[in-house]
């Protein structure tokens, strides 16, 4: 099979328009074309009047050797790779001890999963509920400002991803496609087959539901176990060895590998280990709010007269501004067609993050409005810091918004001018338990506002009425990213205890879901050398 990359195609084109262009491009006739499918599909609207569809496929031709010989300098012909994923071990029938997975989240569900196949029958523990029974606790903050601190947007089955537009794209180095992995096994699971082909494919919340409950089935069918609602609360450890962990039914549960894929909000457990000598280091994330302007703006400013048309869905962007005070602000997990929701996970503090559903087709687009900061920025030299600032920040949302859960929110033309809104006007925030008009200013660093100023006129011209007065901030935004990192080696294991994973977005080493469930294979491989005595390589 030949890879063709780059084929542009106008939006609206035929059906038989595509293998066409592939004998064109190839320079063959149409029936030297055996077969051919798409392997990831794009668009392209830097030409608002003229969008094109960008096309990768996969080309079976007659005298291939040929062909390839021809096109030996073109990088937009190349063999195919082979994407297939093959398992690293086969657990022995001796096996004593049974791995544990810490975090039911996409880096522990791809964890779990790997070992299942391998036929190490993990023990997959998460501190919150099944998946359906965490939604209805997770609506209550939203429907009637009532917290239920284990079972929440961040904890219980699916992890905080669960409740997101559902992205399934990263910018990780994947030379082995295990992103390939991650989504044919979705796919498995229920989703649509076109997260195969999509350039930039998601889910969003609903579908995610349903998948995680398929997968813990197939988990469970080999021979893996689920316990939720178990927390683990300390860790024994013996001469720089894991030997177990203690959960907080008073439980002990021996193991000697266990997978730490806690998430980036689990800060008591990040407490308990840095508290037995885990080696923590704390590392940079961004703080910011969440910005809603309506869709219908957003698609226009970036469509044009394509606006609306059934192919492109609603649009979506990245954006960023390196500021004169030497900060970036940037656009953080855009959700089109979205709502912005409570994602705390402690009483008395607000968090903002945001929610798609598959179809997108709420009327606001919301995303992350952050400011990247470093240790250098945090309160002390503690490598836990980072999170004494963000509980301060989420302390100073919950009083702003006046309790219950409310945010506090802003409209862009009153924080431009450094004025305190008073009453929200045309873009109504999507926030659920309700928004309270105030100024923000005062609930982060000074540099942070000041950054935020000079980004939002800069992005208002890369997208027209991105800096409307009418555009709405809500804050806080606190969880982009996991504040500290559990360093691991490259074996995958602590620093300085054998035995202990970290994994994932909590353990510093990924950003999303697919990032996540990437990593959670790569732990997973890298548990099963370790339990056969084998080397990485």
């Amino acid at each position: 099979m030949l890879r063709l990359s780059e084929l542009k195609l106008p939006l609206d084109h035929p059906p038989e328009a595509l293998p066409a262009a592939i004998a064109t491009r190839l320079g063959v006739p149409p029936s030297d074309v055996i077969s051919w499918s798409v392997w990831k599909r794009a668009h392209d609207a830097r030409r608002k009047s003229a969008i094109l569809k960008v096309y990768i496929v996969d080309v079976e031709v007659r005298d291939e050797a040929a062909l390839l010989a021809r096109f030996k300098d073109d990088v937009h012909v190349q063999p195919a790779p082979d994407v297939a994923y093959r398992p690293v071990a086969v657990a022995p029938k001796d096996q004593r001890l049974r791995p544990v997975v810490i975090g039911a989240g996409p880096c522990g569900l791809f964890a779990g999963l790997i070992l299942a196949e391998m036929g190490f029958k993990p023990i997959i523990l998460d501190r919150g509920k099944v998946v359906r029974e965490r939604t209805k606790d997770t609506w209550e903050l939203w429907r009637k400002s009532k917290l239920h601190p284990e079972s929440n947007v961040q904890f219980g089955e699916g992890g905080a991803g669960t409740f997101s537009d559902g992205k399934l794209y990263s910018q990780i180095k994947d030379p082995r496609f295990l992103a390939r992995k991650v989504l044919t096994e979705f796919v498995a699971a229920g989703a649509p087959e076109e997260i195969l082909t999509e350039a930039h494919p998601h889910i969003g919340t609903f579908r995610l539901v349903t998948m995680v409950e398929a997968m813990r089935e197939k988990i469970e069918a080999l021979g893996g176990e689920y316990r939720f609602e178990h927390r683990v609360v300390d860790v024994e450890l013996d001469n720089g060895k894991l030997r177990g962990v203690h959960l907080h039914t008073g439980e002990f549960l021996e193991a000697d590998h266990v997978v730490f894929a806690i998430g980036h909000s689990s800060r008591d457990t990040f407490q308990t280990l840095y508290d037995r000598g885990v080696h923590i280091e704390a590392k940079p994330f961004s703080i910011g709010f969440r910005i809603e302007h309506p869709q219908s703006w957003i698609d226009r400013a970036l469509f044009g007269p394509c606006a609306g048309h059934p192919d492109l869905g609603a649009a979506a962007y990245s954006l960023s501004h390196h500021c004169s005070n030497g900060r970036t602000v940037y656009s953080f997990c855009m959700c089109p067609g979205g709502t912005v929701v409570a994602a705390t996970s402690e009483p008395g503090r607000v968090v903002t993050n945001g929610m798609s559903q598959y179809s997108r087709n709420e009327r606001n687009a919301n995303s992350g409005f952050v400011v990247g900061i470093s240790p250098e920025d945090y309160p002390s030299d503690h490598p836990l810091a980072g999170i004494e600032l963000q509980r301060d920040l989420e302390t100073r949302a919950y009083q702003a918004g006046g309790g219950d859960y409310f945010a506090p929110g802003q409209l862009v033309g009153d924080f431009l001018a450094g004025r305190p809104s008073t009453a929200l006007g045309e873009v109504v925030p999507s926030y659920r338990p309700g928004v309270r008009p105030t100024d923000l200013a005062p609930l982060m660093p000074d540099y942070v506002i000041a950054a935020m100023r000079e980004a939002l006129p800069v992005f208002g011209r890369k997208i027209p009425r991105y800096d409307d007065a009418q555009a709405v901030l809500t804050g806080v935004e606190t969880r982009s990213s996991s504040p500290i990192r559990m360093t691991r080696g490259a074996d995958f294991q602590s620093l300085n205890v054998r035995g202990l994973f970290p994994a994932g977005e909590g353990a510093g080493y990924a950003g999303g879901i697919l990032s996540a469930a990437v990593d959670g294979i790569k732990v997973a491989e890298a548990v099963a050398r370790s339990m056969i005595g084998q080397t990485a390589t």
